[in-house]
Formats: C-alpha cells, sequence, structure tokens
C-alpha cells in the first residue's frame, strides 16, 4: 500500500441554483482500501463521486484521483477509474460473457475474450457464461456489472450505492467481491445509506451531512465519539435476515 492517497479533496463545494450541494468537502483515501461515503439522500455522494469520475464539474476547491488533478488531467483520471452506479448497467439481451468482451473491445484490450473469461472466473460466474443476462438474480447481475468495470485494471473503483434494490443473499455477495478487490489492491470509494454496509466492509467511514463532512474515520474511531457506554447482560436475538439467510440455507460461500 503506497502512502500517496488514491483520492485527495480540497474545500469541493458545488451547487445548483441556489441549492448548495456541496459546502467545502475536504477527503484523503488511502491506496488499496475501501472508503465509505455515508449520508442520507440528498447529502451529496453522488455529487462528489460525479466529480471526482470527471462527469461534473466542481464551482470550487480541488479533487485528485491517482495523483491526477480532476479538473486539470481528465483524461488521465479517466483512465485510472471505473464507475458503478446505482443500478446495473448490462445489457439484459447480451449473455454474461458477451457484455464483458464487448467492453474490452471497446476500451481496446488485447484477446478480449480471455479477458472475458478470467473475470467471469474470478466473479464466480463461469457456469452462467452463455446464459443471457436477463435470467440472472439481482447478485448475478451487479457481480457482472463490477467484472465489467474491472477490465482494464482501474486502479480505483467508486461504488455509488452497488447494493441498493437487492436481496440480503445478495447484498452479502457484492460485499465479498468488494472485499476481494480491495485484498488485491483496488482502491473502493463507497457511498451507501445503509450503515451495516460501511460497517461490513469499511477501513474508513466518513459521514456527509448537508454538503459538508462531519466525522471522518475507522469505525472504531467513530465509536469513540460515543459517550461512554454502560455494561448490561442483553440476550442477543437474531435480526430478520439471520433468520431469512439460516432458513434458506446460505452461508455465505458459493455454490
Amino acid at each position: 500500500m503506497t502512502t500517496t492517497p488514491a483520492i485527495q479533496i480540497a474545500g469541493l463545494t458545488k451547487s445548483y441554483g441556489d441549492h448548495a450541494v456541496l459546502r467545502g468537502v475536504d477527503l484523503s483515501v488511502p491506496s488499496g482500501t475501501i472508503f465509505a461515503l455515508l449520508g442520507s439522500n440528498g447529502a451529496g455522494k453522488t455529487t462528489a463521486v460525479k466529480i471526482l469520475s470527471t462527469l461534473l464539474k466542481a464551482d470550487g476547491g480541488t479533487a485528485a484521483v491517482n495523483g491526477y488533478d480532476v479538473a486539470g488531467r481528465p483524461a488521465e483520471v479517466r483512465a485510472s477509474i471505473s464507475l458503478t452506479g446505482q443500478f446495473a448497467a448490462v445489457d439484459e439481451i447480451l449473455t454474461g460473457r458477451e457484455n464483458l468482451v464487448l467492453v474490452a473491445e471497446l476500451r481496446r484490450i488485447e484477446d478480449a475474450g480471455r479477458v472475458a473469461d478470467d473475470l467471469l472466473a474470478r466473479f464466480g460466474l463461469t457456469e452462467a457464461a452463455g446464459r443471457r443476462v436477463a435470467t440472472y438474480s439481482g447478485g448475478m447481475r451487479r457481480r457482472l456489472d463490477i467484472a465489467m468495470s474491472l477490465i482494464g485494471d482501474p486502479p480505483v473503483l467508486f461504488l455509488d450505492e452497488p447494493t441498493t434494490g437487492l436481496d440480503p443473499q445478495s447484498r452479502i455477495e457484492v460485499w465479498e467481491t468488494v472485499r476481494t478487490l480491495a485484498g488485491q489492491g483496488t482502491t473502493v470509494l463507497l457511498t451507501t445509506q445503509y450503515l451495516d454496509e460501511a460497517e461490513q466492509l469499511a477501513d474508513r467511514i466518513a459521514i456527509l451531512h448537508e454538503g459538508r463532512i462531519i466525522a471522518d474515520g475507522t469505525l472504531a474511531e467513530l465509536k469513540q465519539l460515543l459517550p461512554p457506554t454502560t455494561v448490561e447482560y442483553v440476550e442477543k436475538q437474531p435480526t430478520l435476515e439471520d433468520i431469512f439467510l439460516a432458513i434458506i440455507g446460505y452461508d455465505g460461500r458459493e455454490k
């Protein structure tokens, strides 16, 4: 893991008319980590990601990705990143393999078929490679979507609310995928509304509220912001998600 931040933001601002969405955001994301950006709807998470991915221009402040200034060197930034939005951007008419081959060819990657087969194996989709994506489950579509994002081996991956609308089993599958990516050195900036998602995945967590970062640290550091707790014996009850996964016999391993 390098010491240079994969993402560096200072004083970032953005308004739409009279509505200020980002009000001076400062953020530093270490390379090779999973960084969760938490916030409610309208907090500015997606706006920040769009600026970092060169899809939107900031009104003020600076932002750099992989050492490149977003405003001054957008081509280098785009070559360094991949963006997976809130909904899977896959072609349902094509098979899983055809989706991957198409993207590889569009990116002018040599031996697109081999690249597609490697990614299918890496994401546990080899058996479904020849099926039309319309037959895939939500978790399979999202895994394919992330696989497509990794063609070309971008060092930085933006995941904008990647598990929105997924069932509990599919969410866990996506979580395992994200953990694997970070373990292989990819920097992941994850935006989410789900607190348990950030708790499960993130090395560091920032809370964006009304256009500003109001907290930033590890989970342990954020817990220190609360008053000391009183230790009491409480019988732990299973959550509905625990019950659901137990009933269907899902243990977190690929079938």
